[in-house]
């Protein structure tokens, strides 16, 4: 009877040095190709935030707080005795039965709101009187106004809301107060 072979063949053995080798890999990107596209990425990045951010000066775009200030009336004296403004002029129509809310396109335009105690502009020039600077101090307002100064500008007592408040300067977090300059 011939003896069968064994089911079992252990493994090769290889030579000792082998096992301690790294294999080389032959990669067809080499660094110089890395650094290419890297600064390709770049470039591309760079280009396109160029693209996005330009801005346009004309009057559809009120893209940053200097083109509001160059727009307002009597620009100068509004920046130096006040703050410019975006004016919104609409009305609202409220029906009670049935309760509906009506509401006129709004009219933008540029304007100023002066703070309290430059309030003698007006007065010098002969738009406000003593009366209407009155009752506007006692209710604790200040005046803001439209078109030119030197023109027939519209001037009214506004009242500064601080209920809702500015939600892109209270950040969560931030601490101190409300700078004065911020009080009208």
């Amino acid at each position: 009877m011939a003896r069968k072979p064994p089911r079992y063949t252990p493994p090769r053995s290889y030579p000792r040095e082998r096992e301690y080798e790294t294999p080389v890999s032959k990669s067809k990107i080499n660094y110089g190709t890395i650094a290419l596209f890297g600064g390709i990425f770049v470039l591309g990045v760079g280009v396109g935030i160029g693209f996005s951010s330009t801005a346009s000066f004309n009057p559809e775009n009120v893209a940053s707080r200097e083109v509001i200030d160059r727009s307002a009336p009597n620009a100068e004296l509004c920046i130096q005795f006040g703050s410019s403004a975006i004016v919104t002029d609409m009305r609202v129509f409220v029906t009670l039965n049935p309760f509906n809310v009506f509401v006129t396109q709004p009219i933008m335009q540029p304007g100023c709101v002066l703070r309290r105690n430059n309030w003698t502009i007006l007065e010098q020039q002969k738009l406000v009187d003593s009366q209407q600077v009155n009752a506007c101090k006692n209710r604790m307002n200040t005046f803001g106004f439209t078109g030119p100064l030197e023109g027939k500008p519209k001037i009214d007592c506004i009242y500064q809301n601080e209920a809702a408040g500015n939600l892109f300067v209270n950040q969560p977090g931030a601490v101190g107060p409300r700078p004065e300059t911020d009080k009208f």
